[in-house]
């Protein structure tokens, strides 16, 4: 796993082999980064990488300067990685924190330019996903919500829904809050 872009790009990463995750593989996580700088301006942007795992999305949002992310991640191992490598790197504006992903949406009162979720594709709760992010209002007013999701799933069925791009098995659907 390496960071792909910013002024990080080409640093290699080593997650320990015991985290129960299913990292975005390079090849995705560049198609997707070249998506988003056609769309985003990574400046100033407040991010929320959802299901962070090994952090593989957070640090490269960080390595291109956005003003902050946060990674929500259930494992405890994952979220220790995520700070311990972000502090390693003096990349200040991670933060990873401990919780079901579910009960954070629900509860969360921020609000953000950006938003990544990578879940585990067999979790039942999957395509209610950008619902729930859109009900809670976790959106800025032209803001981005991207999930990653098997290619076998259909996730259009939003009225905010872009578009689906295909990698292999893994597909990312875009979906954005107009007003």
């Amino acid at each position: 796993m390496r960071i792909i872009g910013g002024r990080l790009g080409g640093l290699r990463l080593n997650p320990p082999t015991n985290l129960p995750v299913r990292p975005t593989t390079d090849i995705a996580k560049e198609a997707l980064f070249n998506i988003l700088q056609n769309r985003l301006d990574f400046d100033r942007l407040k991010c929320l990488d959802l299901f962070a795992g090994t952090g593989n999305i957070s640090f490269e949002l960080a390595s291109r300067d956005v003003e902050s992310v946060d990674a929500i991640d259930l494992h405890f191992k994952c979220v220790q990685y995520i700070n311990d490598t972000a502090g390693k790197m003096k990349l200040e504006q991670i933060k990873a924190r401990k919780a079901d992903v579910f009960k954070f949406i629900a509860s969360c009162k921020n609000t953000y330019d950006f938003i990544f979720a990578d879940p585990p594709y067999d979790i039942p709760k999957l395509p209610q996903l950008p619902k729930l992010i859109f009900e809670q209002e976790l959106l800025h007013e032209h803001g981005l919500l991207v999930v990653e999701h098997p290619s076998t799933r259909q996730m259009e069925d939003h009225p905010n829904f872009i578009e689906t791009r295909k990698y292999g098995y893994s597909s990312f659907s875009f979906y954005a809050k107009t007003i």
